[in-house]
Order: structure tokens, then C-alpha cells, then sequence
């Protein structure tokens, strides 16, 4: 095969068949030529998943876009044993790619309603064409959405990983066939952290192997709001696996590099900036009562100094609660060498962050209540240069016993 389109699932009756056809249509019209194939890994669903996918025909997207295939379409559903888990799937998906010598390959996510067929030659070119390794996306966003990436996972990354790129935990993303080997052979997602954060121990291990990393605007990415109680469960995907990440490549991440930026197709950023509305006051009340209840906790990962900051800032009203750029970043400098010393259980350390945070976002979220598109993309660059500035700091934290 030429190209390989994955798309593990779970129960995903409801979108799993606009997303199969937009992956249709995007193959027919962009790449008719090409011998490609759509791998399902199923995860043993319970509703009608795996029939949509049957159903799909090649003929259904031929007379619905008039877009003609030169070769057959394969599609191909497997379910794995087991509990459902995205690092079985990513396990499937990559062996069928190895198997059938494919040279470039893209995750789709079922869940992605918003995707166009257009997502799929975005993802595939730079890796079939322009020879990259791994293709990783760039949404248009409302300047509220995607706080954790924006407020925590992009910049510490960005600062310690010394590459730019936007959106390291990437549901939707394109690999080489180069790259897909070398992630069979590390196993990446077999070590540590719990098995979680398949999707960016990908962009780390790319990161880590020095292959060739671009970006490619797909478009608008419609935001699922599943609440705040997922936010612990989406710390873990991303922070716990970034922290995880830190002790294998310390040699990497310790060297004094600077960033560097990573070529991108179509635009670095875009974002909505109309009035919603955002309950601010129960952010700042879970931050307030989670230092406060979580004082024991907070003192073992915690510097003296960054601790008395944090409950200061705590004891401020509403309209006068700031974060600021360099306590916060010490704050997530200092978790992430306890998690490294384990000074506690580590899913502890995950956990006692997300008050912290939601404090970030406060302050983030009052901060540019009238910002244009610029000015917050100006405020999400300081963040970063602060990470970067303060690298230093965590490096001390790494090598000392305290």
C-alpha cells in the first residue's frame, strides 16, 4: 500500500460514519492514483460501529463527491482483545502499516465531526510528498478552548523539546512509514505512565529521534465539552506522559538549544474571538479551596517559597487574583521534579496539580476577556518565553537531592 488511514474505535456509531466518508472522499479526490487502504481497530464495540463500516461502500462516496478511484479502496475492520485502549489500537493500526509496507499513514479520530476530506490530504502530502516524518495538526480554535495545551502542554514542551509545535497531543496526525517502524520498535507506549497518552508519546518520540516534523492547518476543530470533571483524566494524557518523558531524554531536554520552529502548511494559528459565556467564579473558588484543602500534599512537592506565593495569590478577591507567568511556571517546573524524585505517588502529583491550574486558566481567561486574536497569541508567546527563560530553574530542581 501507499498510504494507510487508521481509525480506532469504541462505541462511536454516532460520527463514525461522517468520518469514514469524508476519509472516502479526501482519498478518492486527492489521491486516486495511490493504493490505499482504511484500517479500523475496534476496541469492541457494543453498538452498531463495526456494521457502519461494513456498509460503507466505495460507491457511496463516488456518486455522493463524482470523485473516481484508479484502484480499489480497501477497508478493513479488526477488534482487539481486551479493554478498549488507544495504545492497543495505535499497536494494530501501526503493525497493519508495517505489514503492508505503507508510506505514509494518518490517524483519524472517530470523534472528529468537524473533519472535511480535505483534513486528509493536509495530513497525508507533507509525509507522501515533501518526505516528513510526522505531520502533526493546527486547529482554528475559539480563544477559549484548548486552555490546557495553551496554558501548560505547548509551552513546557516547546521550552524543554526545543521544537515548536502547537498541538503535541494530537488526535489527528500523519507518520512515515520510517517513523511507524521505529515506534514498533521502542514500544513507546509499553513504558511507564500507565499506558496513557499514546497520541503524544508519538509527537515525543518523533521529537526525541530527531525526525522531520511539520505542521498542517486542517481547520476548525468543533469542541466536544465533556465538563470539568475530565480534566485529571486529560492531565494525565499529556502532563503525566510529558513528565514521564523527561527522565528517558534527559540528555536531549538538558542541552542548552535553542527553539527552533517547525515548518507549517497554511496558517501557525486562528482563533474565534467572539463573546461566550465562562463560569470564571468556580474557577477561582476549586483553586482557592484546592490549595487550601490540599496544604499537606502541596508542601511535599513544593518549594517554601513557591508554596507562600501560591496561597498569597489565594487569598485575593476575584477582580484582583492574578497568576503570574513566573510563579506559575516555577510551579510547573517544581511538580515536575517531584514527579521525577516520586516524592509522592505520581498519579498524586498529576491530581494535586489540576487546582493549581484551574487558577492558570482563571487568570488566563480574565486577562484576555477583550483581547483580539493577536493579543492572545502575544500573551501565549510570553508563557512560552518564560518557560524557556526558566528552564535553568528546573534543571537545578533535577539535579539536587532536595
Amino acid at each position: 500500500m501507499d498510504l494507510l488511514v487508521g481509525v480506532p474505535t469504541h462505541n462511536s456509531a454516532k460520527t463514525i460514519g461522517q468520518t469514514v466518508q469524508a476519509i472516502r472522499v479526501g482519498l478518492l479526490k486527492y489521491f486516486p492514483r495511490e493504493r490505499v487502504v482504511i484500517v479500523n481497530a475496534d476496541g469492541g464495540s457494543k453498538d452498531s460501529t463495526r456494521e457502519v463500516i461494513a456498509a460503507a461502500s466505495i460507491n457511496d462516496p463516488q456518486h455522493a463527491s463524482g470523485f473516481y478511484a484508479l484502484r480499489t479502496l480497501h477497508c478493513i475492520s479488526t477488534v482487539y482483545g481486551g479493554e478498549p485502549a488507544t495504545e492497543i489500537a495505535m499497536h494494530t493500526i501501526l503493525a497493519a502499516a508495517e505489514l503492508l509496507r505503507a508510506k505514509a499513514c494518518a490517524i483519524v479520530s472517530p470523534e472528529s465531526t468537524s473533519i472535511a476530506p480535505d483534513w486528509i490530504e493536509r495530513l497525508l502530502r507533507p509525509v507522501y510528498r515533501d518526505d516528513f516524518d510526522l505531520v502533526t495538526p493546527v486547529y482554528g480554535r475559539h480563544k477559549f478552548d484548548g486552555l490546557l495545551l495553551r496554558n501548560l502542554v505547548y509551552p513546557m514542551t516547546r521550552a524543554l523539546y526545543a521544537q515548536r509545535v502547537r498541538e503535541p497531543y494530537a488526535v489527528e496526525f500523519a507518520f512515515s512509514g520510517r517513523l511507524g517502524s521505529h515506534l514498533m520498535e521502542q514500544q513507546v507506549w509499553d513504558h511507564g505512565a500507565g499506558g496513557v497518552g499514546t497520541e503524544m508519546r508519538v509527537t515525543l518520540a518523533a521529537m526525541a529521534g530527531e525526525y522531520r516534523l511539520c505542521q498542517s492547518f486542517l481547520g476548525t476543530k468543533q469542541h466536544l465539552d465533556r465538563g470539568s470533571a475530565d480534566l485529571v483524566p486529560a492531565m494525565r494524557q499529556t502532563v503525566g506522559t510529558l513528565f514521564w518523558s523527561l527522565e528517558p531524554n534527559f540528555q536531549l531536554w538538558s542541552a542548552n538549544r535553542d527553539t527552533e520552529s517547525v515548518p507549517t502548511f497554511g496558517a501557525e494559528y486562528e482563533l474565534n474571538v467572539e463573546p461566550i459565556r465562562v463560569n470564571r467564579k468556580r474557577l477561582h473558588q476549586l483553586f482557592t479551596s484546592g490549595v487550601a484543602e490540599l496544604e499537606p500534599v502541596l508542601k511535599s512537592i513544593l518549594s517554601a517559597q513557591t508554596l507562600t506565593e501560591v496561597q498569597a495569590i489565594a487569598t485575593l478577591p476575584e477582580d484582583d487574583f492574578r497568576y503570574p507567568h513566573e510563579l506559575w511556571v516555577k510551579t510547573a517546573y517544581e511538580f515536575a521534579a517531584s514527579y521525577h524524585k516520586s516524592v509522592i505517588n505520581r498519579d498524586h502529583i498529576i491530581q494535586a496539580l489540576a487546582p493549581l491550574y484551574r487558577g492558570k486558566v482563571y487568570t488566563f481567561l480574565l486577562e484576555n476577556r477583550d483581547a483580539s486574536a493577536a493579543q492572545v497569541e502575544a500573551n501565549v508567546e510570553a508563557l512560552c518565553l518564560t518557560f524557556e527563560r526558566l528552564k535553568p530553574y528546573l534543571l537545578g530542581l533535577w539535579t539536587t537531592r532536595e
